[in-house]
């Protein structure tokens, strides 16, 4: 699929590995109340403040990296120098032997190194499986990859598909969608992984009814935003999802809903707030679904009477729009992100510190 930039508007960055490195006075600009709030000032080991790893169509990978303060830069594949230059560098490497996942090793000539791979784990039955980490905190450290990941619907998942997952050791999973879309569409999981239901909209009343018009379906998608945040359906399996995050310790943490964009794009969003990714970089990650169900979307629509098509559309896009409702929401129910975090999900400073300790290097 082709790798599209995001809006500039939006962010000026690739759709794979990690991106922006914004002053932690941003955070607020964006008027969200955010955990880091201005308290994050350490110095990270990690001279890196940018690194992007993108997957070409012909096998070829870009890399882009930028690193203050250091002369050279050496990157691995497999064990081998694939490319070098100064701070600041782009190559182009090809000819790898093919793998589950290609990784990369950034390795500055002073300072702590990064290791990285495209976002997008390929699969036959999904478009919108990507990892979760290789994002840059306000503090200069960086989210693991390999550890947690957000996905469409596993229904279409084919035997090479299960078994790639088993090999990439994804042990828990986690099911957002609501009793109606899981017996239509079961999940494949793959063998040895652990099944958890964490349906989002139980009991809430969200999606009863079809909208008839494009405003309705944007107000349909602001509410159920709204309900992902502070509907008791939301708390509990968002509580579900955090509490897995910090009781597997070996990760292979996967939640997912049916596109993987709304209630899966809250999890990730709310993760990497906990973690305290640039409000800019979370926006950037959330509307990345738009370009990874382009495809998608454009059949859908393409299927469908043109007033109809407009009803659909808004909810199949991702929009700034929403996820700003869900950040408005915790605002108006909670008072600040950190309460959300206590309150709504039951996680506690201490719980919370231990989640950065393992998610991020640096």
């Amino acid at each position: 699929m082709k790798k599209a930039l995001l809006a500039a508007t939006v962010v000026a960055s690739t759709l794979t590995v990690a991106l922006v490195a914004a002053p932690t006075a941003s955070a607020s600009a964006s008027g969200w109340d955010l955990p880091w709030g201005g308290r994050h000032h350490g110095h990270s080991s990690i001279p890196f403040t940018e690194a992007t790893v993108t997957a070409g169509a012909d096998g070829a990978y870009t890399l882009k990296w930028n690193a203050k303060g250091t002369k050279r830069v050496e990157i691995k594949a497999n064990g081998k120098v694939v490319a070098k230059g100064g701070a600041q560098g782009e190559a182009v490497v090809g000819g790898l032997p093919a793998a589950d996942r290609q990784w990369f090793d950034f390795e500055p000539e002073r300072g702590e190194g990064l290791r990285l791979a495209d976002r997008l784990i390929t699969l036959e039955g999904t478009v919108n499986f990507r990892d979760a980490g290789g994002y840059r905190t306000t503090n200069g450290q960086w989210v693991k990859m390999g550890e947690i990941y957000r996905s469409d619907a596993l229904n279409k998942l084919t035997d090479n598909d299960l078994a790639k997952l088993q090999r990439l050791r994804v042990k828990t999973i986690f099911d957002l969608r609501m009793e109606s879309e899981r017996t239509k569409d079961a999940d494949k999981v793959p063998a040895g992984a652990h099944y958890v239901v964490a349906d989002v909209f139980a009991g809430s009343g969200s999606f009863q009814a079809m909208p008839r018009t494009p405003d309705e379906a944007v107000k349909a998608m602001v509410d159920a935003e709204k309900a992902m945040v502070s509907g008791e359906g939301g708390k509990k399996a968002y509580t579900q999802v955090f509490e897995g995050f910090e009781r597997d310790r070996d990760r292979g943490v996967l939640f997912h809903c049916t596109a993987g964009k709304d209630r899966t794009g809250w999890a990730n969003a709310s993760l990497l707030t906990a973690l305290g990714v640039p409000s800019e970089t979370v926006m950037a990650d959330y509307l990345a679904s738009n370009d990874y169900r382009k495809a998608a979307n454009d059949a859908i629509l393409s299927h469908l009477p043109a007033a109809q098509a407009a009803v659909y559309k808004p909810m199949l896009d991702v929009r700034p729009e929403y996820l700003n409702a869900g950040y408005e929401e915790v605002r108006s129910k909670f008072g600040s992100f950190d309460e959300y975090l206590e309150s709504g999900l039951g996680i506690d400073g201490r719980e919370l510190k231990q989640l950065k300790k393992d998610l991020l290097v640096g």
